[in-house]
C-alpha cells in the first residue's frame, strides 16, 4: 500500500509539474524571445541528461546506435511541438494551453496503430467530438479575441505532439532503447536545432535577472528531465492505465496554477469548455485502454507511450 501511494504521489507530482510549465514558460517569454527560451531550456536539459549518461559509463550506459537514430528523429518532432507550444502559450492563457494540449490524449490513438487491434469503436469518436466541442467553447468563451492565435498554435502543438507520441511507440517497439539515453539524445538534437535561430537573441540571456533564470531552470530540470525520469520510474512500478489516469490530471493543474498564480479568469463558456475537455479526454482514455491487449497493458511494454514533452 505504501509503495502504491508513493508511486501515485510521484505521478501526481509529474502532472502538477507539467501543468505548471505553461504559466512558467509564459512568464519567461515576457523577458526573453521565444527562441531564446527554447534554446536555454534545451541546453540546460541536455547538460543535465548528458551528465547523468556520462556518470554511468562504467556500467555500460552509453548510447547505442538505435538510441541515437531514434532519439535524433524524435528530437526533431519534439522540437516542433515545443515551438508551437511556447509560441502559443505566449499568446494565450496558461489554463487554455494546458486544456487544449490535452487533445493529444484522444488524437494519439487515432495515429498509433501499434496498440490494440488497430480499430477504435464509434464511442471513441464520440469522445473526440466532445473534446472538439470543448475547444469551440474555450475559444469562443475567451474575453480577449487576440488570444485566438495562441489557441490555434496550441492546437497545432497538440496535433504534432500526437504524431510525436505515436512515433515514440512505433520507433521504440521491439528496440532496446532506454529512457535516459533517448532523452539525452533528444535534448542534444533540440539544442543544436535552436542554436542558430536563437543566436541573435542569446546575448539577452546575460541581461535577465535570477528570477527569469530560475524559470528557465525549472522548465528544463523539472518539467523535462525530472518529469520524464520520474514518470518512467512510476510507470515501471505501477500500470500504464493507472499512470495514464493520474497524468491525465495535467490540465486540471494547469487551470489551478493559471488562476491561482497567474491571475487568469474563466468565463462561463470557457468553464463549461474546460469541464467538457477534461471529461472527454478521460472518456476517450478509458475507451482506448479497453481496446488494448493484456501484453500492451504491461507497464514494461507501454512505458514509452506515455512520454510527454
Amino acid at each position: 500500500m505504501f509503495n502504491t501511494r508513493r508511486t501515485d504521489a510521484v505521478l501526481l507530482l509529474v502532472a502538477l509539474v507539467w501543468g505548471s510549465s505553461y504559466l512558467v514558460a509564459k512568464t519567461a517569454t515576457y523577458a526573453l524571445p521565444v527562441l531564446a527560451v527554447l534554446f536555454a531550456r534545451y541546453a540546460i536539459s541536455a547538460i543535465a541528461c548528458l551528465t547523468l549518461v556520462i556518470s554511468h559509463r562504467r556500467r555500460k550506459k552509453r548510447c547505442t546506435r538505435d538510441e541515437v537514430r531514434v532519439g535524433s528523429l524524435l528530437g526533431v518532432t519534439q522540437a516542433a511541438v515545443l515551438v508551437f507550444e511556447t509560441y502559443g502559450v505566449a499568446h494565450t492563457s496558461a489554463a487554455n494551453a494546458g486544456l487544449l494540449i490535452s487533445l493529444t490524449i484522444v488524437l494519439t490513438p487515432l495515429l498509433d496503430r501499434t496498440a490494440g487491434n488497430g480499430r477504435l469503436p464509434l464511442r471513441y469518436f464520440a469522445a473526440t467530438g466532445v473534446c472538439l466541442l470543448a475547444v469551440t467553447l474555450l475559444m469562443s468563451g475567451s474575453a480577449m479575441h487576440t488570444l485566438r492565435a495562441g489557441d490555434l498554435l496550441i492546437l497545432a502543438a497538440a496535433v504534432v505532439r500526437a504524431v510525436h507520441v505515436a512515433l515514440v511507440g512505433r520507433l521504440t517497439k521491439r528496440r532496446a532503447v532506454r529512457p535516459l539515453q533517448l532523452t539525452a539524445v533528444q535534448m542534444a538534437v533540440g539544442t543544436a536545432l535552436f542554436a542558430a535561430p536563437a543566436s541573435g537573441d542569446l546575448p539577452k540571456l546575460t541581461q535577465v535577472d535570477a528570477v527569469v533564470w530560475g524559470r528557465l531552470v525549472y522548465v528544463a530540470l523539472f518539467c523535462s528531465v525530472f518529469a520524464f525520469l520520474a514518470q518512467t520510474w512510476a510507470v515501471q512500478n505501477s500500470s500504464a492505465s493507472r499512470a495514464s489516469l493520474l497524468l491525465g490530471t495535467e490540465p486540471v493543474w494547469a487551470i489551478t496554477v493559471g488562476i491561482s498564480f497567474g491571475g487568469e479568469e474563466f468565463s462561463l463558456l470557457a468553464g463549461l469548455g474546460a469541464s467538457l475537455m477534461v471529461g472527454g479526454t478521460y472518456w476517450g482514455q478509458s475507451i482506448e485502454r479497453a481496446c488494448r491487449t493484456p501484453d500492451e497493458e504491461d507497464p514494461r511494454r507501454r512505458t514509452t507511450a506515455l512520454t510527454s514533452v
